[in-house]
């Protein structure tokens, strides 16, 4: 891919990509050997995604600690499917971005109630913001 190619195809993307931190690492990484569109093209939950990072390193991808730290966070934050069924509390926490106790109440809201069937129910839980579920409507898996 050519300079010039590989700018357009960087500013293309970063308009799809929510902004947030780690976003201008994961376009500067992993638009080194695709199209940083491929993200959205398999949704993957947050262990799926550090699996994904994992295996990037290992086919040559280079970055820092500090940038796939971040582009993991990022990842998490913005754009891993949220399995809100099997999903551990510190991996609510991640990917809702909520406190350690507001992730624990929806572990403890699904082991009490039963699986979450719809975005309704998992807006019953103590202490989670509606506005944050809603943010993350279309990233969550029942």
């Amino acid at each position: 891919m050519t300079a010039v190619a590989a700018i357009v195809a960087i500013a293309t993307a970063q308009d799809r990509f929510p902004d947030g931190t780690g976003k201008a690492e994961l376009l500067k990484v992993c638009s080194n050997c695709h199209e940083a569109e491929t993200v959205f093209e398999s949704p993957q939950t947050a262990s799926q995604w550090s699996s994904t990072l994992e295996q990037m390193g290992q086919f040559g991808a280079e970055a820092t600690d500090r940038e796939w730290r971040l582009i993991e966070q990022y990842l998490d934050a913005q754009l891993a499917r949220i399995p809100v069924n099997a999903a551990a509390a510190e991996e609510l926490q991640r990917t809702f971005d909520v406190n350690a106790s507001t992730a624990q109440a929806i572990v403890a809201y699904r082991k009490d109630k039963g699986n979450f069937t719809s975005i309704d129910d998992l807006k019953k839980v103590p202490g989670l913001e509606v506005a944050k579920v809603d943010a993350r409507k279309d990233r969550l898996v029942f």
